[in-house]
């Protein structure tokens, strides 16, 4: 695994070594010892598959607030996803910053989302699916969410003409 620093404070890209042979690929996905050289420590409580069917499918932007925060890592296992953090940690000196990252089933990565950071995608291909890997159980009184297109944060999203969004992602409130 490579794992490299993003320009939000304790996110990271991880970059899986894949072994192949004439059988096909191999790739560790997961290892607690080697996160915890960066100073990750990430107990994993909950894992979610999201079926996308349409390339504009748009989830976000989602958290889950204190005392429940979540870290995650996702990856991408079909198709391809814009996957897009905010910085919400008002303490935070990448606080409002945000970054994307293309993440697809032939390039092998995944990222790792510290709590305290809203996150989102944007499929690029039909039949998308990624996969989460969560250290929180879902706590539905604490699930929150920030608007995907809020002036706040300025984030570029990949064109579309026929983006699709759920009502609630669409209606979560400006960020004050």
């Amino acid at each position: 695994m490579k794992i490299k620093p993003l320009e939000i404070k304790g996110a990271y890209l991880i970059e899986l070594n894949e072994f192949k042979d004439d059988r096909g690929s191999f790739a560790r996905q997961f290892c607690k010892k080697e996160l915890a050289q960066y100073g990750i420590d990430f107990d994993i409580k909950q894992c979610n598959l999201s079926k996308n069917y349409k390339v504009g499918v748009l989830r976000g932007m989602h958290y889950q607030k204190e005392p429940y925060p979540e870290i995650k890592m996702v990856s991408c296992f079909k198709g391809a996803i814009y996957d897009v953090l905010v910085d919400i940690r008002k303490d935070s000196p990448t606080y409002l910053k945000w970054t994307g990252i293309e993440l697809t089933e032939s390039n092998n990565s995944s990222l790792y989302i510290p709590s305290g950071v809203a996150h989102g995608f944007q499929t690029l291909k039909d039949d998308s699916v990624v996969y989460y890997q969560l250290s929180e159980f879902f706590m539905p009184e604490y699930y929150s969410g920030v608007r995907w297109d809020d002036p706040a944060f300025g984030i570029k999203w990949p064109e579309c003409s026929n983006r699709i969004i759920s009502e609630r992602d669409k209606n979560y409130e400006l960020w004050k």
